[in-house]
Parts: C-alpha cells; sequence; structure tokens
C-alpha cells in the first residue's frame, strides 16, 4: 500500500518525547494562513518554480503532455489541478528552476527507514511521530502503517488538527500512545478566518479522546492578530479547563515557511510579521498558569 509522504525526518526532537523519526503526511483540510509547511495542504505532489534559477527556455512547458504549465508575465504558472505529478517538466530543467515535493511511499519502506534509529528511540524513550499535513487525512494507508510499526514496540505518537470525521478519529486515535493535539482557536468563527475551517468538530473529537483517556498534549500554535491577544489566552484556558487538560504547550509564530510560499506561487499573508519568541509571551503564559494549567514553550 502507498501513501503520500513529503518528508521523513530523523533526529526530531520537537514532536514528542527524546529522539524520534517525524513522517510528514501530505494532505490537509485547514487552510491556516501561518502554516509553515504549506506543501503540506494538497494531497498529491506538487511542483514548486524558483523565478531566480529561470532562463524562460519553456522546456518545463514542451514536456507537459497535460497543459498544466503557462509563462506568463516571464513567469512560469503551475495548474496544480491539472499536474497528474509526472515530473516529465522536473526533468527537463537543466537550470534546477523545477523541484517537487510529495513521493508515494510504500508502507515497507517508511518502516525500514523508522527501524533504522531504533536504538535511539530506546535510549531516548523516542519514538514515531506522524505529522503533515493530516496524517489522518489517509486513514487507511496511516492504519496499516501504524499496525506495522507497532510490530517493533516503538512509541507512536501523532500531530493532529482534530478537524477528522468522528468514525475515522475514534478508529484512529486510540492506536496511539501520545496525540499532540493543535488547539488554534476557541471560538468558531475566529478558527474559521484563520483556518477556512470551524473548531466544533476538533472540540468534540478533544472531548472524545480525553474521555477515553488517551494522552493528549494540546499544543497552541500563537499567531499575531489571529490568538496571540491576552483575551484569546482567556478563551482557550476556559476551553482547556473544560475539556479537563491540565497542561498545554505553546508554538510561538516564526518565519521558517516563508519561502515556501512563493516557490508554490502563493501569497503569504503573514509575510510582514515579526516572529515571536518565549520572552514576547510571558503574560500569555501567565494566564494558563494562573488557572493551573502547566503551561510550557
Amino acid at each position: 500500500m502507498d501513501g503520500i509522504i513529503f518528508n521523513i525526518q530523523k533526529f526530531s526532537l520537537h514532536d514528542g518525547p527524546g529522539i524520534r523519526t517525524t513522517i510528514f503526511f501530505k494532505g490537509c483540510p485547514l487552510k491556516c494562513g501561518w502554516c509553515s509547511n504549506p506543501e503540506s495542504q494538497l494531497e498529491k505532489i506538487q511542483i514548486l518554480y524558483d523565478q531566480k534559477k529561470c532562463i524562460h527556455c519553456q522546456s518545463c512547458i514542451n514536456a507537459c503532455q497535460h497543459k498544466a504549465i503557462q509563462m506568463i508575465n516571464d513567469k512560469i504558472i503551475i495548474d496544480h489541478q491539472k499536474c497528474t505529478g509526472c515530473l516529465s517538466c522536473v526533468d527537463s530543467c537543466f537550470q534546477n528552476a523545477l523541484d517537487y515535493e510529495g513521493e508515494n511511499k510504500k508502507i515497507t519502506e517508511i518502516v525500514k527507514i523508522c527501524l533504522q534509529d531504533k536504538d535511539f528511540y530506546e535510549e531516548s524513550n523516542g519514538g514515531i511521530t506522524i505529522s503533515g499535513g493530516e496524517g489522518m487525512s489517509q486513514p487507511t494507508f496511516l492504519k496499516e502503517l501504524v499496525k506495522e510499526l507497532k510490530k517493533h514496540d516503538l512509541h507512536l505518537a501523532i500531530e493532529t488538527t482534530g478537524y477528522v470525521q468522528p468514525n475515522i478519529f475514534k478508529e484512529l486515535a486510540p492506536m496511539f500512545d501520545l496525540i499532540l493535539f493543535d488547539i488554534k482557536h476557541y471560538d468558531s468563527y475566529q478558527h474559521f478566518l484563520g483556518t477556512n475551517v470551524h473548531n466544533e468538530l476538533i472540540i468534540q473529537n478533544l472531548k472524545w479522546a480525553v474521555k477515553q483517556k488517551i494522552e493528549i498534549l494540546p499544543r497552541i500554535p500563537v499567531i499575531p492578530d489571529f490568538n496571540a491577544s491576552l483575551d484569546d489566552a482567556k478563551g482557550i484556558a476556559k476551553l482547556l479547563t473544560e475539556v479537563q487538560l491540565s497542561k498545554v504547550q505553546l508554538l510561538p509564530f516564526h518565519q521558517f515557511g516563508e519561502k515556501k510560499y512563493e516557490l508554490l506561487n502563493r501569497e503569504y499573508r503573514f509575510k510582514n510579521k515579526k516572529a515571536l519568541y518565549p520572552e514576547d509571551l510571558q503574560e500569555y503564559q501567565q494566564i494558563f498558569l494562573d488557572k493551573g494549567i502547566d503551561c510550557f514553550f
């Protein structure tokens, strides 16, 4: 069975306990404007274009049998709906102005890569983390992958948006030792403005997972002009208290993914926003601490 993956990151230290291998699934139902992995949102192979390397030879246009590439105002424009991911355009570009994100991988291949560092997992109490995108957006593939990884006694975590149909979430969530659960906003309308989806389904799945006593670490990406105010902190703290979670991790906004938007020919709404650091969020953090919630970075 194949799944579409856009990265396998070894020696990861930020996606669960210990040393981990993080597997990044392609495909996500949310469209967060600040997403540091915008290449993760579409569940198919995507072509990246670096205009600085392009010499306008148009060899890629001639190579594409699906007419998915145009030259507009001296810039290559790729129609990702027409593109089939055959990579003929990438192969034809001798300037390396074209690259791609996403690759179909077999479960056996992924498991083999993960097992290469099993000694490090054991020494550090680490393991495997599924990230993305949204890992549960490829539910059948994820289920079979997890089954194979479990045969090797590995600690398994998943980072999820929680925006998953309840029948799928209820089947997959209990298979993991730890759920890194993204909490982006307490207010449904504001959540929609930032992510293009409302949060009722997310909260429903979160409450269910808590009742099942699955280990959950809620994580808040703190984003300027979205959920970074002290009132936002109070609202999210209230939500966590209501669902009976007493721990949360803050993920300050950063600009690590900015270049990717240019390569995907997408507008980046947060281009001129300053990155946040723990020292910028001391008052924000204190609101959770005052509510008896262990809040850390």
